[in-house]
């Protein structure tokens, strides 16, 4: 095996202090080696205060209303990662890690917790699931993704979609999984066919300066790509559809 590769904790140059929280949740399935979890080569000395992690016997979970591998989830990752969705359905025990902490100036929580998830994969984890982007992964594609030499980008944290808006005026862009950043996922609404490849590089852009500490107010005026007109609207709750988060929104000027 190669050496393990150090997560870094970077800083995060706007940040100041905000209202809200930072939640992170993951199941990771495996058959568990009855070792301490070996996350200090990934640079992490073990959860940070306000994640907790709980074991499971899979088929106590099956039952579970919030099951994630049944229903339109399931269908989902199965057609999406099949042999990550077998080796997680056959896999004896689910760890849940799961919390919140309060908002601060560098990511070393995250850090601490990939660790914690990099260190359970070797000593039996066969597959992690990250519901905030609604992705599950294989082992080895859960390395490839975020055991990146200098870090993982930003995006490969964030899921950006793109949907019809429902009066068929355009698309609607967004982000999924801000909450990992204790930040507000970015809406675009009502974007041009002709604009959707530069409203999706807008949309990450936007969801990296919140990743970085950035907040937006309500009615503030942004241009971006030489475009005028961007105000943005905040709204949204951690237990209201489609983000169970806070957002915040632009439309797109016409």
């Amino acid at each position: 095996m190669n050496a393990p590769i150090r997560i870094p904790a970077w800083q995060r140059p706007h940040w100041h202090p905000g209202g809200e929280e930072i939640y992170l949740h993951y199941y990771v399935f495996g058959n568990f080696q009855n070792v301490r979890v070996p996350s200090a080569p990934y640079g992490s000395d073990g959860l940070p205060h306000g994640i907790e992690v709980s074991n499971h016997h899979h088929s106590a979970l099956r039952s579970w209303e919030g099951y994630p591998l049944k229903g339109e989830l399931g269908r989902l990752f199965k057609e999406e990662a099949p042999d990550a969705y077998r080796a997680a359905v056959d896999a004896p025990q689910v760890m849940i890690l799961r919390g919140t902490l309060p908002d601060q100036g560098d990511v070393g929580y995250l850090r601490d917790t990939l660790g914690v998830v990099a260190g359970l994969l070797d000593i039996g984890g066969v597959a992690v699931l990250d519901p905030q982007i609604v992705t599950l992964f294989g082992a080895d594609a859960w390395r490839s993704h975020y055991l990146v030499r200098d870090g993982a980008p930003i995006r490969n944290h964030l899921l950006i979609l793109r949907d019809d808006e429902d009066n068929g005026d355009g698309y609607w862009i967004r982000t999924r999984g801000m909450r990992k950043f204790g930040r507000p996922d970015v809406s675009l609404r009502h974007v041009p066919e002709g604009d959707s490849d530069r409203a999706g590089m807008l949309c990450e852009r936007l969801a990296e300066m919140q990743a970085l500490g950035a907040h937006f107010v309500d009615g503030q005026a942004l241009e971006a790509d030489g475009l005028r007109g961007f105000v943005a609207k905040l709204g949204g709750s951690a237990v209201e559809a489609p983000f169970y988060n806070t957002y915040v929104e632009f439309r797109w000027p016409h």
